[in-house]
């Protein structure tokens, strides 16, 4: 995006320098991340953080919208409606593809919006990583909105343990030592102090949940920072749980269920200007368009591009059983932004929003950067290539 820093990280660059910042990440917990880092941050220029920042607002703007809750209700009917969701999300991750718009020029598109958390604790240690290895970034931030290191942590803490002692409040997941994202539970339960419990682990007595902490003691949960995934949890019939999450619990949730389904994709076909893509509700589509080869199809509710049908034909529209939940949408051109050594990468952004209790809207700050050179973003869909992965974006200080 800036020229003269990516030439400068560029010439800096060697293999030896990217596996030394990797041995520096699985020096923290003995174990390198499942998922690829790529080699380099994303430099983003003011233009484009200020294009970032504006969307983000307009999304914040309909979230925050008085009539939000009624106009997103079809969404939990068509899931699952939880007990205690609270007033508001604690959490924004609002994914947007570096794209070429109308008249050639870059601008960001709204790709996913979830009202969920995301790799929060990891992003902050891989930027310190990063500067380490190379000196030059102290003239750069990843963070958003005049925050820094200190006060993005002190924002997440506030969120994750309100005014809860640590050991009160558990990382909930299923078998979260085989997630992909492992790497930064382990940075939460560092940094946060608190546990990372698995779903099949937890203790139920009446409306109480509790877990056994590292002494063995049966310890109360009053406090739940959410990463369970449904399609998951729903696919995983072979686990056995004490308790089920529509159950009325006396326990307070930090990324409720409802909200991310609230906030998923079932909100894009309702926001329109430059950054939002043309999208609908397949159950309210009536005409195949002609130029289908030019639209994707999404569940509604899946996560990590499960389920996304690129290359969509009318069969696939004819098939689908649940027409309600799933979205046709119309397809950007990604433009490869980051010139690599060996080539150009597509870019994804994104930004984080995270909501205390008491504020009047969710605060923008941080991101993460998924760079690819496959059909699709996601480290997944980037196996056996070089420069692609997740990674930051910088901004100039």
């Amino acid at each position: 995006m800036i020229s003269k820093h990516r030439e400068e990280f560029n010439k800096a660059f060697s293999a030896e320098k990217y596996q030394a910042m990797l041995d520096r990440i699985a020096a923290d917990f003995d174990h390198y991340p499942t998922f690829r880092v790529a080699e380099s941050p994303l430099f983003v220029d003011n233009k484009l953080r200020d294009q970032l920042l504006e969307a983000t607002d307009q999304i914040v703007d309909f979230v925050t919208q008085s009539d939000f809750k009624a106009l997103t209700q079809p969404a939990l009917d068509l899931t699952m409606d939880m007990e205690g969701e609270g007033e508001h999300t604690k959490f924004l991750a609002v994914d947007f593809g570096i794209c070429k718009g109308e008249n050639g020029e870059i601008i960001p598109k709204l790709i996913e919006v979830q009202g969920f958390p995301t790799i929060f604790n990891f992003q902050k240690s891989l930027f310190e990583k990063f500067k380490i290895t190379y000196p030059m970034l102290e003239n750069f931030t990843p963070y958003l909105n005049g925050h820094d290191s200190e006060s993005y942590s002190e924002v997440l803490r506030k969120i994750v343990l309100k005014d809860h002692n640590p050991d009160e409040v558990v990382l909930l997941e299923i078998d979260p030592k085989n997630q992909n994202t492992r790497i930064d539970f382990d940075y939460a339960e560092r940094d946060l102090g608190i546990a990372v419990v698995c779903v099949t682990e937890v203790i139920k007595e009446g409306d109480k949940l509790f877990y056994l902490n590292k002494e063995g003691d049966k310890t109360r949960i009053k406090r739940v920072y959410n990463r369970v995934i449904f399609d998951e949890l729903q696919a995983r019939t072979d686990l056995e749980l004490n308790f089920s999450f529509t159950d009325s619990l006396d326990v307070e949730w930090v990324g409720h269920p409802n909200w991310y389904n609230r906030i998923s994709k079932f909100i894009l076909p309702y926001l329109e200007g430059p950054y939002f893509i043309e999208s609908k509700l397949l159950s309210e589509i009536t005409t195949i368009p002609e130029d289908l080869e030019n639209y994707v199809l999404k569940p509604l509710f899946s996560f990590s591009g499960s389920g996304v049908i690129f290359h969509v034909t009318p069969e696939h529209l004819r098939t689908v059983k649940h027409p309600d939940q799933y979205m046709l949408q119309r397809k950007v051109e990604y433009v490869p932004i980051l010139k690599s050594p060996t080539g150009g990468v597509k870019a994804e952004i994104r930004i984080f929003a995270m909501w205390p209790d008491g504020d009047d809207k969710p605060s923008i700050v941080g991101n993460l950067v998924r760079l690819s050179r496959g059909e699709m973003i996601g480290v997944k869909f980037n196996k056996d290539k070089d420069w692609v992965g997740g990674t930051i974006g910088v901004f100039e200080k």
